[in-house]
């Protein structure tokens, strides 16, 4: 027994500093050399103050800036420390009300807009942290937000083809818009 001790120990402290020392080091290290701004949480600054990540979700209930994807995380919205889906599958009544009264949300924010409501605006993503909408739930809310700012339906929809985003290299993922983004160049801070 004594003899598998030494060799046992000494295995689990090189394990230890390898994995729990070099390893992270390492990873830290090309994080910053190669992705530094996605590596520090893709943090948004002007005027030296922190706006909010372009990578996570921020709340927007004013009718003056577009909104994002509702949140399943608790217990607020768009909580980065709890990130999940709420897990609802598409019989469930509860998910079902929830859209339900999401869509009633924004057709009384906005009584006058007839078209069918984008899905990404009504259902929370898997993370519930979605900082983008698709192009067409940006473009649902664009005579709103023109209306409130008081700015014409064109100088809107410019703003919102200034801060669309098509496929990574062409073909991955899907067309989108940064709801923060948007909304930073919408007050002028971008």
């Amino acid at each position: 027994m004594k003899t598998l001790f030494r060799p046992a120990l000494t295995l689990l402290l090189a394990l230890t500093v390898v994995t729990g020392v070099l390893y992270p080091l390492a990873v830290t290290g090309v994080a910053q050399l190669l992705f530094g701004d996605a590596a520090n949480g893709s943090i948004i600054v002007h005027d030296g103050k922190a706006l909010g990540s372009s990578l996570i979700g921020q709340p927007f209930a004013d009718p003056k800036y577009f909104w994002g994807r509702p949140s399943a995380t608790a217990p607020f919205a768009n909580n980065s420390a709890s990130s999940t889906g709420s897990n609802l599958g598409p019989t469930n009544n509860a998910l079902t009300d929830a859209v339900k009264q999401r869509i009633d949300a924004l057709h009384a924010a906005d009584p006058d807009n007839a078209t069918p409501v984008p899905v990404d605006l009504v259902t929370a993503s898997g993370s519930g942290l979605d900082p983008d909408i698709s192009p067409a739930a940006a473009r649902y809310q664009i005579a709103r937000v023109a209306k409130a700012r008081g700015l014409s339906t064109e100088a809107v929809a410019k703003l919102v083809a200034q801060a669309s985003e098509g496929r990574q290299l062409g073909l991955l993922g899907e067309p989108r818009v940064n709801v923060l983004h948007l909304n930073l160049l919408l007050d002028g801070r971008l």
